[in-house]
């Protein structure tokens, strides 16, 4: 959606690297958005973004106007059943249905052969993936790790958003998921890890909780406990601010 860090240069990297062609697609989706003033105040720097695009030899760039992709009002909306009931569907209603259509129009318009998605949506990729398998539209998708600062906050667009105090805050939600992490891989407790990470994410001032779950990595399913067999992530959403910050870190592979 614009804005464009070296997380999503990633993924212009990652095609380059297997493909003929590279198509970057910017559009700021209002479908899915369920706040107005997060949507009006979403970062748009599309001559930058062009620019940087521009070094790292994109071949194509489509930018679609919102009448060329929504020349009327949408009628339909798209369920993905339980990933509509958890986490970002939970606080976010009509979130993936906004997602998912704005994807297909995408994939039907560009028909890649592999789209890449980063990893810091992670249920963002379990809803396209599910979107892809359920359509049977001809597209690979492959995700890339998440790219991060280098005191570990995740990239995003919406970082522009943060005041420099905020800024400092928001290194909260990576120390929180490492903190998770190593108390699981050390045996401890989930239940109680997350007690004890909701207290000290309390002791931040500019720091608001959404949630913080222990989930199955491809369903998104919540989890009661650690089980080194399955394959698990930690996920958190946070307000930092009135900026809402999301973030993953898977703890097996």
């Amino acid at each position: 959606m614009g804005a464009l860090h070296q997380g999503h240069l990633s993924l212009v990297i990652a095609s380059k690297s297997v493909s003929d062609i590279t198509v970057v697609s910017i559009f700021v989706n209002p479908l899915q958005f369920n706040n107005i003033v997060d949507f009006s105040t979403y970062p748009q720097t599309i001559e930058a973004d062009l620019s940087l695009l521009q070094e790292e030899g994109v071949d194509v760039v489509f930018l679609p106007s919102k009448e060329d992709l929504y020349p009327t009002k949408p009628v339909m909306t798209m369920n993905f059943g339980s990933l509509e009931q958890v986490l970002e569907g939970a606080f976010r209603p009509g979130h993936f249905s906004g997602v998912g259509i704005v994807v297909s129009k995408l994939l039907n318009i560009v028909k890649p052969e592999v789209a890449f998605f980063g990893q810091k949506d992670l249920q963002q990729v379990a809803v396209i993936k599910m979107l892809v398998q359920d359509l049977s539209i001809d597209v690979k998708i492959e995700v890339v790790p998440t790219m991060r600062e280098d005191d570990g906050l995740a990239m995003s667009s919406r970082n522009l958003r943060l005041t420099s105090d905020e800024r400092v805050s928001a290194r909260l939600l990576y120390r929180i998921l490492n903190f998770c992490k190593i108390e699981l891989i050390a045996g401890n407790d989930w239940l109680q890890t997350r007690q004890d990470a909701l207290t000290l994410i309390k002791q931040e001032p500019l720091a608001r909780m959404e949630y913080l779950e222990l989930v199955d990595t491809y369903t998104l399913e919540s989890q009661s406990a650690y089980d080194a067999t399955k394959t698990l992530s930690l996920v958190i959403a946070c307000f930092i601010g009135e900026v809402r910050l999301i973030d993953n870190l898977p703890v097996n592979l």
